[in-house]
């Protein structure tokens, strides 16, 4: 049976080789999945101009919380199916598949029909301003009319990895982003769609990937796929998905609870072009993260499977492996942004105030972005053994138990300055906490060896 196709080799090939095998693909899939959301904010910056961007910037809590309901499914699906896999339960793993679909769908709908209707209040209260409200809103009705999809499509990806096929994965991310770049210029542009247009071409695009996805799982010839009696929720099922999804749950509520404080910091001691800075710098940081993401896909089925196999001299290779690779990610996106903030800033928009205060931004906020690789890997490794409690509480440290606070506190003291500030200052304390328990579990591991 060909690798592509069959998960039981997580168990006995060679570590470094497993890794690459299934992070290259999910990397490139959560690049493109950041470039996906970096060509709106171009498309958006260049067709609809500097406030299109502060408009944009203002709909990340909304999209954080999205998103944080699809992890809460789709992250805790996919963990739970590689531990079934490991256990050789295969009748539960596709049971986690029917669950899957629809839990996607509840809450889909359920986030859709509750943000629509407080949709202008919330936005006024995550910073809008009368000269910002309009693009946010605009962007944001389309976006949530075809939530259900992205819940979907995001869902069964996660899956589609965890179930052997991390090619395939990447495909279908590929395919939606090649989908959205071609039509955001159509959009936007020929049909004079302005911001709504970029949100159409996400919509679009992510539900030509799902119907693909779907065809897949609906081939009985796969080891998992869609069968009679695999979606009646099981309580037991339903618990095992969401305690472990639990932990990207938060880390994504916590990140939109982070970014309304950041823009309404920037909009009392900024303006409305502030709020659009951080919507470059926000961006910015999130294809680095989605890259260090990406290597935490491809560890996540084989520390999973390992874990459930009682092999922890193989978790904690692939573990250490992951987190060398995600450190030179980092550090990557630390000297592009000390070197050439200016460029970066220039690809989103021609507004010299707007590209001045991103420059700034980028510098600070990168400062200390070496240690985020770590940190994010040492959080989403407890993800994938299991251990949500461990992964909720370091998720916490760095987006709630010290970040909130600095951003309460330094802008008193040094404004703007101290919106940025707060960041790197979280990412140095909340690493420091990750270090000591990342090490305390590996001697746990090392006593039961």
């Amino acid at each position: 049976m060909a690798k592509e196709h069959s998960p039981l080799v997580l168990g006995s090939e060679k570590i470094s080789s497993l890794l690459s095998q299934y992070a290259i693909p999910a990397i490139i899939a959560m690049t493109a999945s950041s470039l996906y959301n970096i060509a709106d904010s171009i498309f958006i910056g260049h067709g609809v101009g500097a406030l299109g961007i502060s408009g944009l910037a203002l709909t990340f809590p909304i999209m954080n919380m999205a998103a944080a309901f699809g992890s809460l499914v789709g992250a805790g699906a996919a963990t739970l199916l590689s531990l079934k896999l490991g256990q050789k339960d295969y009748a539960s793993a596709n049971r986690v598949l029917g669950n899957v679909l629809v839990l996607n769908v509840i809450l889909g709908i359920a986030f859709s029909v509750v943000a629509l209707l407080f949709l202008d209040p919330v936005l006024y209260f995550f910073g809008a301003s009368e000269q910002t409200l309009s693009y946010a809103r605009d962007y944001m009705e389309i976006i949530l009319l075809g939530n259900v999809v992205t819940h979907m499509y995001l869902g069964l990806n996660a899956v589609l990895r965890s179930s052997g096929y991390p090619r395939m994965s990447m495909y279908m991310t590929l395919l939606s982003v090649v989908v959205n770049v071609a039509l955001n210029p159509i959009f936007i542009f020929v049909l004079d769609w302005g911001i709504k247009g970029a949100a159409w071409a996400t919509v679009v695009s992510q539900l030509i990937s799902l119907s693909i996805q779907i065809i897949h799982f609906a081939n009985p010839k796969h080891l998992i796929h869609f069968r009679k009696g695999i979606y009646l929720l099981k309580a037991d099922m339903v618990k095992g998905i969401l305690a472990i999804g639990m932990s990207p749950f938060l880390m994504n509520l916590c990140s939109s609870l982070v970014v309304i404080l950041i823009n309404r910091g920037l909009k009392e001691h900024g303006g409305d072009l502030a709020i659009g800075a951080y919507g470059i710098v926000n961006r910015v940081a999130s294809l680095f993260v989605m890259i260090i993401m990406g290597l935490n896909q491809g560890m996540q089925p084989i520390a999973g499977y390992n874990y459930g196999a009682r092999l922890y001299q193989r978790v904690m290779e692939v573990t250490k492996l992951t987190m060398k690779w995600g450190i030179g990610v980092a550090t990557l996106g630390f000297l592009l942004c000390q070197f050439f903030p200016s460029t970066i800033a220039h690809v989103f928009t021609t507004d010299k105030e707007l590209t001045d205060i991103a420059v700034k931004g980028l510098r600070v906020v990168f400062i200390l972005f070496p240690i985020v690789g770590f940190q994010v890997v040492a959080t989403n490794f407890f993800l994938s053994i299991g251990m949500p409690k461990k992964s909720i509480f370091l998720s916490l440290t760095r987006q709630m138990i010290f970040l909130i606070p600095f951003l309460i506190v330094l802008p008193h003291f040094w404004g703007t300055l101290g919106v940025w500030i707060s960041i790197p200052f979280a990412d140095l304390t909340a690493a420091t906490i990750t270090w000591l328990v990342l090490m305390n579990q590996f001697k746990k591991f090392k006593k039961q060896m």
